[in-house]
């Protein structure tokens, strides 16, 4: 494959569409993966149900022995001090963390496998 980097059709993958690429790969690879998608209220904004404090990383996935908490961002997307604050904290656990984009997808698939 080529080098993503350098494509600049990766510019373009919106964020749903590269959330659902990462979880066909755990599933090709044999990981379990949580994704909370947010739902459009009756006032017409976006929001994730959820308790707790805002900011909780995209996607969860495990395969034993190994726990990856991963933030998702198209190539423009910018992480937010909530999910800023989420990953410091998960980065002083015991697991696997990262902020990953469409361009990353080799070393995304390197990774997982």
């Amino acid at each position: 494959m080529a080098n993503p980097g350098k494509n600049p059709l990766y510019n373009h993958i919106p964020e749903r569409i590269f959330t659902a690429q990462i979880i066909q790969l755990c599933k090709a690879f044999g990981w379990r993966v949580a994704h909370f998608r947010p739902g459009m209220t009756k006032r017409g904004r976006w929001k994730t149900a959820m308790s707790g404090d805002i900011g909780f990383p995209d996607l969860v996935m495990a395969r034993p022995p190994r726990l990856i908490f991963a933030e998702l961002k198209s190539a423009k997307g910018r992480i937010s001090p909530e999910q800023a604050i989420w990953l410091e904290y998960v980065g002083r656990c015991n697991v696997e963390k990262y902020e990953w984009r469409p361009a990353m997808i080799n070393e995304i698939e390197r990774i997982l496998r």
